[in-house]
């Protein structure tokens, strides 16, 4: 994520020129003001006591869809999800239920940006709050924007949350412009389009450099995992 709320307003569904879904006004001096707001001001969500408590995927599903109405937020939600799972799944060695919590946390991440974007990342953590949600989850999702938010990643599913977000953006961007999708895609691409800062320019850089270095795994490593996962997601 940028230095600027800007980036974070234009990035989340990482289409390179055609983002349809509603954004606030791109104005300097409102872009401060919900940067501002975003800021959670708490380092603790939840109760202890929730620990381990979910909502199943259909209900996840629902919440999804009754808050957001893009399509391709939806796919950028859904996107993150299924790499967080398969993270868990594969690099974590997490059984089924843990590997939900990842998938949840990715799958809900963004739910009420489109609605309530100056209060982004507060109204879905009280509405999971509300629910008895595992405070992991919550803290996971607090944390994906440490620069919006003011709260740092501290446990795996945190860093990967931070670390897949816009990194999974800027990649689906790569792939609508070339004429065979994910199909062939290779590493040197991916990071020949990173370097480009014309392309996808709402993509912090910086935000994926600082995600990787808090998650202690190489960029590389995180754009190939994505390239394979991404190309497979079915919706």
């Amino acid at each position: 994520m940028p230095g600027s709320i800007l980036n974070k307003i234009c990035s989340l569904a990482a289409v390179v020129s055609e983002i349809d879904f509603k954004q606030p006004d791109n104005s300097f001096s409102t872009a401060l003001k919900i940067e501002m707001s975003l800021l959670l001001n708490r380092n603790i969500f939840g109760n202890p006591a929730n620990k381990g408590r979910v909502i199943s995927k259909n209900e996840a599903l629902q919440l999804l869809n009754k808050w957001v109405v893009s399509d391709r937020l939806k796919l950028h939600m859904l996107q993150v999800a299924y790499i967080m799972q398969r993270w868990a799944a594969e690099k974590e060695l997490l059984d089924g239920e843990a590997q939900w919590r990842w998938e949840m946390a990715g799958l809900l991440h963004d739910a009420d940006w489109e609605k309530w974007p100056d209060e982004h990342c507060n109204k879905i953590i009280m509405e999971l709050e509300e629910r008895k949600i595992d405070p992991d989850i919550l803290h996971a999702i607090a944390s994906h924007g440490p620069n919006y938010f003011g709260v740092e990643p501290v446990t795996q599913m945190d860093k990967m949350l931070y670390a897949f977000d816009e990194l999974s953006g800027l990649i689906h961007a790569y792939s609508l412009m070339r004429p065979e999708g994910y199909t062939g895609m290779e590493l040197k691409g991916v990071k020949k389009r990173l370097k480009e800062k014309s392309f996808a320019a709402n993509v912090s850089r910086e935000d994926i450099q600082d995600a990787c270095l808090k998650a202690g795994l190489d960029m590389d490593e995180l754009i190939g995992f994505i390239i394979l996962h991404q190309s497979n997601l079915k919706i």
